[in-house]
């Protein structure tokens, strides 16, 4: 049955990854990547490929074997990746299944897979890596709540459609006892967006700016001031559940370009051979959590920071290796499709652009305390 999957996903690849992709989508328009990005989910959900973690009844349904062999073989046949519909699929979607309503369900879900896009508002300026900091307000005036503050490096809020928005809704609780989880229609009155530009060239970091924002009542997600409850299923969902694909992604296409790199540049000494070696050996490792993680054979409470801090910090140390071994040459390219995410192939871009990895989802520095505090029961640190 396993090979039979095999050979059907690697048909549906050969047959349906857009040839050239990657020179056609080089350094195109914001319009154009999001055309690009939303013909090619539907393309994948057509052939049931688009949400392979969701639940059967929404339109997913694939054991963890069938979707490590779908993100394996999208890896192998350098297929685009789903970055625009990311937070969409992933986040968004994880937030309704665990704690939405049923009709917030039945009216969200249905329209992501027809391209409704998410972003994720829970960053501020003074509340990046301690979330729980965040000054957005939201009053409630009848059976709506008036939204007032400013959301920072929120990825595609210039594409969104809608937003996970985290407010304090009681000044007076506990940093996390008064915060509550909205769904924010981005067409809102009061709602501006401004795209910032990053290191890399790419303008998909945001800032949100909300002044008087109305959201029914009927968007709160879970009971209200227990939005930070429901973060955590958001967020654990980022840590953990979608390293997934992004594990395989760093196998079947980072580190095989990697092996093809150093075989271009010559570089064949054991120091060379030794840290390719170290770099497979640890991406192993890495699937492997992904994999017992995801499938409920090993899940304890600081798995998804595991996996994460792994990943992210693996992730730097290749492409750096990548941009190390391929001297000037990791310098001639200056732009990259944004559709590849960071498996680009463009060394030095994608060097600098792993550097985000470790900050959002929860930094590095706060994986750690998780791990500490939560997988190995250390006290915390008195204040």
């Amino acid at each position: 049955m396993t090979e039979d999957f095999h050979r059907q996903v690697r048909s549906w690849c050969e047959q349906h990854v857009p040839k050239n992709w990657r020179q056609t989508q080089n350094g195109v328009s914001e319009a154009e990547f999001a055309r690009f990005q939303q013909e090619w989910f539907q393309t994948l959900r057509g052939a049931g490929y688009a949400v392979p973690h969701w639940p059967a009844e929404w339109g997913g349904g694939m054991s963890v074997d069938q979707q490590v062999i779908l993100y394996q073989e999208l890896a192998a046949h350098d297929a685009p990746r789903l970055v625009l519909q990311f937070v969409s699929i992933h986040h968004a979607a994880a937030t309704l299944l665990a704690a939405g309503t049923e009709e917030q369900r039945q009216r969200h879900l249905p329209a992501i897979l027809d391209g409704e896009i998410w972003v994720q508002g829970f960053s501020e300026p003074e509340a990046g890596s301690d979330l729980a900091a965040l000054r957005t307000t939201a009053r409630r005036e009848g059976d709506h709540f008036v939204v007032n503050g400013q959301k920072l490096w929120a990825s595609g809020g210039m594409h969104a459609d809608w937003c996970l928005l985290l407010a304090r809704t009681d000044s007076e609780a506990p940093k996390r006892k008064g915060i509550s989880y909205f769904l924010m229609d981005m067409r809102s009155d009061g709602v501006e967006v401004r795209p910032i530009r990053n290191a890399v060239g790419d303008s998909h970091f945001c800032e949100i700016f909300l002044n008087d924002v109305r959201i029914p009542e009927a968007n709160l997600v879970g009971p209200e001031n227990a939005g930070w409850q429901v973060a955590q299923e958001t967020l654990g969902t980022e840590r953990g559940m979608t390293m997934l694909e992004l594990a395989e992604r760093l196998g079947n296409a980072g580190f095989r370009w990697l092996v093809q790199e150093c075989e271009r540049q010559g570089a064949t000494d054991s120091r060379t051979r030794d840290t390719l070696a170290q770099f497979e050996i640890e991406i192993t490792g890495l699937r492997g959590l992904c994999r017992s993680m995801v499938s409920g054979q090993a899940h304890g409470p600081a798995d998804a920071s595991i996996v994460k801090l792994f990943y992210s910090e693996l992730l730097q140390r290749l492409t750096g290796f990548g941009a190390e071994i391929a001297g000037l040459d990791a310098h001639a390219v200056l732009t990259k499709p944004q559709s590849s995410g960071w498996e680009s192939g463009a060394w030095m871009l994608d060097f600098i652009g792993s550097w985000e990895w470790t900050i959002p989802g929860g930094a590095s520095e706060i994986q750690r305390t998780i791990i500490a505090e939560r997988g190995l029961g250390l006290p915390r640190e008195p204040q």
